[in-house]
């Protein structure tokens, strides 16, 4: 197993969130298959209280079809580089939806440098480039940084569509 940092990210099989309701860490799957090879449910939730869970995990040209295409929810995609400031601006705001909208959306970060064969496939010219993936159907892409306010009216359109 692979902890995850602060944001809850992690690249490997899954990653450990704290609750943001009730603290208890989580141990949440980057795909809907658990590390047994069950089928999990299709949102993550807090093993303590029960309410649902921020999913923020990574993937790249290997699992993308896995984590992304196969998703149940909603996935929002960020494309993103570790070296890109106006990236590293956004991801707070992106962090910050997801957990608004935790049991409603997966946040997935695909970084260009790890992923080139992602971002060719999805014609990725400006980072960060933000993708709603809904049932393996991109329904909306934007790029650029935006607050999160702007982020989240985004996203909730893209929902509702």
């Amino acid at each position: 197993m692979t902890t995850a940092g602060p944001s809850g990210a992690a690249s490997g099989t899954a990653s450990v969130i704290a609750c943001p309701q009730c603290g208890r860490r989580n141990r949440l799957p980057a795909t809907s298959t658990t590390l047994t090879g069950r089928a999990a449910s299709g949102t993550p939730h807090c093993g303590n209280c029960h309410r649902p869970l921020p999913w923020v995990t990574q993937a790249g040209d290997d699992d993308f079809a896995d984590v992304v295409e196969a998703s149940r929810i909603p996935v929002v995609v960020d494309f993103w580089a570790p070296w890109c400031g106006p990236c590293r601006m956004v991801s707070p705001a992106l962090e910050e939806v997801a957990a608004d909208l935790a049991g409603r959306v997966k946040l997935v970060k695909v970084n260009v440098d790890a992923a080139p064969g992602l971002a060719g496939r999805f014609e990725v010219q400006a980072i960060p480039t933000l993708l709603v993936v809904k049932q393996g159907n991109v329904v909306t892409r934007r790029a650029g940084a935006a607050p999160a306010p702007v982020l989240r009216e985004w996203v909730d359109g893209a929902l509702a569509a």
